[in-house]
């Protein structure tokens, strides 16, 4: 099996307890949510992840998102991650991974989100589109629809 894209990663938590990114995520579908404090139509998109994501959660839905902050300095990325995103991870500041993913995974313009799977590799790509279209009414299903094309069955 290829090793997992997120091995080694160090990320953030709320309440900052920091945990191996390829752990936190192993078996789970996973969102990276390119965002930042700063950007107002982040901040109009983040409300609908924060809630789909607490849905899921709550639903017993195995999903986790990473945070993978634009911010330049490094109290707006806390600032902007504990008070207006959910219960999930984020890229510590000034990680080299941050430019790293922005060309990986081919982020002109924020907020984006991609589906990613174990590999590292893009499942979907409009992932925020789709879940702007599809969270309020049928926030299980494209759970389902993403984890179809994000996680290998084994």
């Amino acid at each position: 099996a290829m090793s997992p894209f997120l091995e080694g990663v160090k990320v953030g938590k709320q309440g900052g307890e920091i945990v191996d990114a390829a752990e936190a995520t192993k078996g789970k579908v996973t969102l990276l949510y390119f965002s930042a404090m700063w950007c107002p139509s982040c901040r109009q998109f983040t409300p609908k992840l924060v809630r789909w994501y607490k849905k899921m959660k709550e639903t017993g839905k195995d999903v986790e998102v990473i945070l993978v902050s634009r911010d330049k300095e490094e109290e707006d990325l806390l600032e902007y991650f504990n008070d207006h995103n959910g219960d999930w991870l984020h890229l510590q500041f000034g990680d080299e991974k941050i430019k790293e993913y922005l060309a990986h995974f081919e982020v002109p313009t924020i907020p984006a989100l991609r589906v990613i799977r174990e590999d590292g590799t893009v499942a979907v790509k409009e992932a925020r589109t789709e879940l702007a279209e599809r969270a309020s009414d049928d926030a299980e299903g494209l759970f389902e629809d993403w984890k179809k094309l994000a996680v290998a069955s084994a």
